[in-house]
């Protein structure tokens, strides 16, 4: 996790918050997280890439992606609906597993703002409410995979 990284935990550890400081204008990070072309190059920690992004970007719309196991060949199917979208600023969803019968696992809400700090962008992600601490935890982990990944994409452009 890089020096710009930091994970807090709340509500007996199922409420995820991530803050992560990008090198790359609001308007930048906030077109990764919602062009599903963009998503697909960081999406997913580093061993579940995406393989599959679609989102219908307004608010009650929906968005689904994939993520493949390169060592396994697992999929994990996932999506939910946006909440709240203002461009460059603030992004809300949720966020549900499918479940192995093909309906919606727990549900949460992801919640994000991008706050423009000089040429850069504090990102302040939080997801909540978890069933458990461990499954927020693992979130944490996963989220900040790819949160790197995406900080390299970045760097790119």
């Amino acid at each position: 996790m890089s020096e710009a990284a930091h994970v807090t935990n709340e509500t007996a550890g199922r409420v995820l918050t991530i803050k992560r400081l990008f090198n790359a204008p609001p308007a930048f990070v906030f077109d990764a997280f919602t062009d599903p072309k963009r998503m697909l190059q960081w999406l997913g920690p580093r061993d579940y890439p995406a393989s599959y992004v679609e989102a219908d970007l307004r608010v009650g719309g929906k968005w689904r992606a994939c993520l493949d196991s390169a060592a396994t060949g697992e999929k994990l199917w996932h999506g939910g609906v946006y909440q709240k979208i203002v461009p460059g600023r603030h992004l809300a969803f949720t966020f549900a597993w499918d479940q192995e019968n093909g309906t919606a696992g727990l549900e949460t809400l992801v919640d994000i703002t991008f706050e423009r700090q000089h040429d850069k962008t504090l990102m302040t992600f939080r997801q909540s409410i978890f069933d458990t601490s461990e499954n927020c935890r693992c979130h944490g982990q996963g989220w900040n995979s790819a949160f790197d990944r995406l900080e390299e994409l970045l760097a790119q452009d």
